[in-house]
């Protein structure tokens, strides 16, 4: 663990990331010492800097931290935290702050290849995600909307469930996002009310639009996924997840456009 380039493991009471979720993370995979995605996921970084209106945090210094972290492993996820750093008691954030980064190192998750060959088994949380216009899309602290969701199930043939918002959307998995296939079009929820807009959502919506396949950016409702062709989720670690069921429902993963499945999974190899 690196906390502003030392290595070390305590934060001091005063932070504002541990008093009130005041911050930002990302989790990078890591491919032969290499933190995929980078460019992707400092820019969402940054943008979240700006709204939380962050001091620029020094990328180029980042970088170097996350290499040093990272050399010598073929497989790891790297987490990232930027916190306001330390102030007093009250929400008011101090005239002049002084982000704490937060750099960590951890095993690489151990998907199971039944789920990308048959694909997963989905499920859906009364907890609701929350409505805010002005965090949507940004992968800030405050997470208790997925913690509470996550904790709704045990079952351990259930991969990922997912998220509706108070008006009945479905926004994304607790820890993914969602695409849908309906006919030859792809389909993804809008993030701009609720929801975290992932880098390999990101990356697929690219990817579509340089492969020349239809993908729309849209509201839907759980009942429009249910009559859906072909479901799949993102994220950084597990990349395109096939849905196998969801609920009663059953879908065809063969109906997932294979050139994109091939290339996003390229990039996400090669630690782009």
């Amino acid at each position: 663990m690196l906390i502003n380039g030392i290595a070390g493991d305590q934060v001091p009471l005063s932070d504002r990331g541990l008093q009130y979720g005041d911050g930002l993370f990302e989790t990078l995979a890591v491919i032969n010492g290499q933190p995929g995605l980078w460019q992707h996921h400092i820019a969402r970084l940054s943008r979240g800097e700006q709204v939380l209106g962050f001091p620029p945090s020094d990328k180029q210094l980042l970088k170097r931290e996350a290499l040093s972290l990272c050399a010598g492993h073929e497989r790891a996820v790297l987490k990232i935290i930027l916190t306001r750093g330390s102030g007093g008691r009250g929400y008011r954030p101090p005239a002049s702050s002084h982000p704490r980064r937060i750099l960590t190192l951890h095993p690489w998750p151990d998907y199971p290849n039944e789920w990308y060959a048959k694909g997963i088994r989905l499920g859906i949380c009364h907890t609701r995600a929350s409505l805010n216009s002005q965090l949507a899309g940004l992968k800030h602290l405050n997470r208790l909307d997925q913690v509470l969701a996550r904790s709704e199930w045990q079952d351990p043939t259930i991969a990922e469930s997912l998220m509706l918002d108070d008006r009945g959307r479905v926004i994304s998995g607790t820890q993914s996002n969602l695409f849908m296939i309906h006919g030859e079009t792809i389909l993804t929820p809008d993030l701009s009310q609720a929801g975290i807009a992932g880098v390999v959502r990101e990356l697929v919506i690219e990817q579509a639009k340089q492969l020349s396949l239809p993908l729309r950016i849209t509201d839907f409702v759980l009942d429009d996924v249910q009559q859906a062709d072909a479901l799949f989720v993102t994220n950084s670690l597990m990349g395109i997840c096939p849905v196998a069921i969801l609920d009663q429902y059953h879908f065809n993963i063969e109906k997932i456009p294979q050139k994109l499945h091939q290339a996003v999974d390229e990039i996400l190899r090669s630690a782009l």
